[in-house]
């Protein structure tokens, strides 16, 4: 059953962005859904060092919830380019609601119960990832073809806006009323989303649908062995696709030293530098600041630059970020090393994600985006714990400056692939 909504259809000239009723809808929901998403980036590792002191198990949790993302990759793909992707989002979005509303209602009537973050968080996980390929592949059904970088830049300046007002208003609740509170506010922020999904409506995707190779007929989701070569296509066009290929290699080893950060940076922070949660809201409210600026100039930077040079640039920046902030014991240092390396991070998320919507068909977009994750994701997990385990072991300042020479190294090795191209041709070459 189709739920009512804007029906906006693609005019010979495309509606500017700001008169898009539909991507202003969708640009706003996304907002609050962020500004809450980034209360428990926050509030649960907060939670969690409150409860065990721990930053290993600070790394346990993000690395199972680095676990749901690979678990449900591919077929988060396989399920946004077979099913109405608006409907999608707004399930994943009641799951999401659902699951982390649990946490402040066991902590306020039975108390604390650890054990219970690695199930929600797990499961919180999967939604997540299914809804965040589905809202990527939704964009080039709200906006024109040649809007797609601007409307990501958009997207990624309000995402980068909330997690500057989400992490300081996380970290000001959290000192206040306790991380749970902030939980709580995060659960709510996905029933905002959902309203604001109902309002809308998607065109329908465009191109040819999946078609099973023994028939000839469109694949059934639900034929036995269908599902897996359903699979492989995605994962197929990123390894046929020269430059998509080389930025999944590269973003598999980002990913694996990347994932744990953010429970570093807190536990530093907290452990070593001997700051409250408002100042860890803080500093992570004001490194989106650089996330801000990436989302507003990434545009006229690939044009000026062109799209891989400016990729390995952004990631370039979070190589010195971070070895700066393990070779020096400063607060203020750590803050602008948390800046520069959100500037990078977006920039090159931007980047990435526009060439991808740019070059894959409509009707595989879902496939293609979730089988890019899912590949880089793969060792994310790993990464997590390793790299916790290690802080635990010997310190911060030893495996950060280790994470930031593997980023230099990451940037040279790109070097050797198609991204040192200023020009980037549909086929990569």
């Amino acid at each position: 059953m189709t739920l009512p909504g804007i029906d906006l259809h693609q005019p010979a000239e495309p509606v500017p962005l700001r008169r898009n009723r539909t991507f202003g809808i969708f640009w706003t929901v996304q907002a609050l859904s962020t500004l809450g998403s980034s209360f428990s980036l926050v509030a649960i590792p907060l939670l969690v060092l409150h409860a065990t002191g721990s930053v290993a198990q600070m790394g346990l949790i993000t690395g199972l919830a680095g676990a749901g993302t690979v678990a449900s990759g591919l077929f988060a793909g396989v399920l946004v380019d077979r099913v109405d992707r608006r409907l999608l989002m707004i399930w994943c979005d009641l799951a999401r609601l659902l699951l982390y509303a649990t946490v402040p209602a066991v902590w306020w009537t039975a108390g604390e119960h650890v054990w219970l973050l690695y199930p929600v968080i797990a499961a919180a996980a999967v939604f997540q990832m299914v809804f965040d390929v589905a809202c990527s592949a939704a964009v080039p059904n709200i906006v024109a073809r040649e809007q797609i970088t601007a409307a990501n830049s958009r997207l990624q300046a309000t995402y980068g806006a909330g997690y500057v007002l989400g992490p300081m208003a996380a970290g000001l609740i959290a000192g206040l009323a306790g991380p749970v509170t902030a939980i709580a506010v995060d659960a709510a922020t996905f029933g905002v989303s959902v309203v604001g999904l109902l309002l809308i409506r998607l065109r329908p995707a465009t191109g040819e649908p999946a078609l099973d190779p023994a028939t000839g007929e469109p694949a059934a989701a639900t034929r036995p062995g269908a599902v897996w070569r359903d699979l492989a296509v995605g994962v197929r066009f990123l390894w046929r696709t020269p430059v998509l290929r080389a930025i999944t290699l590269l973003y598999t080893p980002v990913t694996f030293l990347s994932l744990g950060l953010v429970d570093v940076f807190i536990y530093y922070v907290r452990h070593d530098l001997g700051q409250g949660d408002r100042i860890v809201g803080g500093l992570l409210g004001a490194a989106s600041v650089g996330s801000i600026v990436a989302a507003v100039i990434t545009p006229a930077v690939r044009r000026r630059m062109g799209f891989g040079p400016a990729w390995l640039a952004a990631y370039l920046a979070c190589g010195v970020a971070i070895l700066a902030a393990g070779l020096v014991f400063n607060l203020v240092v750590v803050l602008v090393a948390a800046v520069a390396f959100a500037f990078g991070e977006t920039m090159a998320a931007i980047s990435s994600a526009s060439l991808r919507q740019t070059v894959t068909p409509d009707h595989l977009l879902g496939r293609v985006t979730a089988g890019f994750w899912m590949v880089h994701h793969a060792f994310g997990p790993v990464g997590a714990l390793v790299l916790t385990a290690a802080v635990a072991t010997v310190g911060v300042h030893g495996p950060l400056i280790a994470v930031g020479v593997s980023f230099l190294a990451v940037v040279a090795a790109g070097l050797l692939t198609p991204l040192r191209a200023k020009h980037v041709t549909p086929a990569g070459r």
